[in-house]
């Protein structure tokens, strides 16, 4: 009786042990809504290229990979630095200084999987694409647009940094900068790559992926880059529907790596009536549903490192 109830209380001690270790893991909402709440306050006037709230911006993530442990993997430190340029209006500045912000999980294996969203935002307007003439001149704080994606890609580097596991791929976290200026971020990156970009497996692109719509779904788009994402999406469901598109090209910093030949997925909620608005705003965030949208992004993840290193398909 003493060897049965000594082996039951080491079985209990394993289980609660693997509860708190998956849970240690498991996306948070309060995280999510802590990042977005900081990206998107008005004291960060919007993120603008080349202007306090962008480095602020900038320097968070940084942090972030920090504190959780990544490898700095850009050309100085986390941080690889390039110039932007203005160019859809006239400004008095229209060279800027960004980074990409790069932090390396680095797992000992030959490849690499990329996740990647940008931190920039339309700072007050002025620098082209705002949706709101009379909004020129107000911050645009981009809460979905995309505080939301980055939020995402924080939390992503905090799972697989701290879930205790080994897995069969590296993985490359980037805050691109520049977005908004013409993909000009990843752009640099896939120029000027910190890591071969033959040893990359696939990227992932997070942008907007805060304003969920039943109505719409969420859409995965890039279905068609690699002939295996029919076998890592084989047998998948969420609480959220989401709908498959095959065009790796899209006005995102995916099409960056998918003009190098690399297999591409880019995760979005859809456009809103608040799109390059000042009304972008955190309260409007469904978080519930970007929940579901990491979830569904960790199985997706999961099942590609199940697969061998992934051919590409070009879909245009």
């Amino acid at each position: 009786m003493k060897n049965i109830r000594t082996v039951h209380l080491v079985l209990c001690i394993l289980l609660l042990a693997g509860t708190f270790q998956v849970t240690q893991a498991q996306i948070k909402v309060k995280n999510l809504q802590k990042h977005i709440n900081y990206l998107s306050s008005d004291k960060m006037k919007g993120r603008e290229t080349g202007k306090e709230g962008s480095h602020k911006a900038a320097n968070y993530i940084e942090k972030h990979f920090k504190k959780y442990g990544l490898q700095a993997k850009g050309e100085q430190g986390y941080r690889q630095p390039f110039m932007a340029k203005v160019t859809r209006t006239k400004v008095a500045d229209p060279e800027r200084p960004s980074d990409n912000i790069i932090g390396f999980l680095d797992n000992g294996a030959k490849y690499t999987i990329v996740i990647g969203a940008h931190y920039d935002h339309l700072g007050l307007g002025n620098i082209g694409g705002t949706r709101d003439s009379l909004g020129v001149g107000k911050i645009h704080n981009g809460a979905d647009d995309n505080a939301s994606g980055v939020a995402g890609l924080l939390e992503l580097a905090r799972h697989y940094a701290t879930n205790k596991e080994k897995e069969a791929f590296n993985m490359l976290f980037i805050g691109f900068g520049a977005e908004e200026l013409g993909l000009l971020g990843s752009k640099y990156f896939t120029e000027n790559p910190t890591l071969p970009l033959t040893d990359v497996h696939w990227m992932l692109n997070m942008d907007m992926i805060g304003r969920y719509q039943e109505a719409n779904g969420l859409a995965v788009i890039g279905y068609g880059t690699s002939s295996a994402f029919p076998k890592i999406f084989d047998g998948l469901s969420s609480s959220i529907k989401f709908n498959k598109s095959k065009d790796g090209n899209g006005g995102s910093d995916q099409t960056s790596f998918y003009k190098k030949n690399i297999p591409v997925l880019f995760f979005h909620t859809g456009g809103h009536d608040d799109y390059h608005k000042p009304s972008d705003d955190a309260p409007l965030i469904d978080y519930k549903a970007m929940e579901a949208i990491l979830k569904l992004e960790i199985d997706v993840l999961n099942n590609s490192m199940k697969q061998p290193k992934m051919d590409f398909i070009w879909t245009n």
